[in-house]
């Protein structure tokens, strides 16, 4: 899918979109916490498909019940529309 990089504008507009994420270094930032470790990896296998269904796939790491994701599109080097959606859709997953 093509896909252009985010104006500065609309790149300040996602902070209202996407309250529960951040901005660092570039890239779309989000922590949820879970009860254990069985959890943290169900939410992982639920964005992986989310993730492979938009060939767009995630920077994460899994710690106990800790899953870190964040979201670039490298080959455009910044945050991209594919980002945006794609943060959108683990929103609706849910979690912590």
């Amino acid at each position: 899918m093509a896909s252009a990089l985010l104006t500065p504008e609309a790149i300040n507009r996602l902070a209202l979109e996407l309250p529960d994420w951040t901005l660092s270094k570039g890239k779309l930032c989000r922590q949820w916490k879970f009860n254990n470790f069985i959890e943290a990896f169900g939410f992982i296998c639920q964005v992986d498909l989310l993730a492979e269904a938009r060939n767009h796939h995630p920077e994460w790491s899994n710690v106990y019940a800790t899953v870190k994701i964040e979201l670039t599109t490298h080959d455009l080097g910044g945050i991209s529309e594919r980002d945006r959606d794609l943060a959108i859709a683990i929103n609706d997953l849910g979690g912590s």
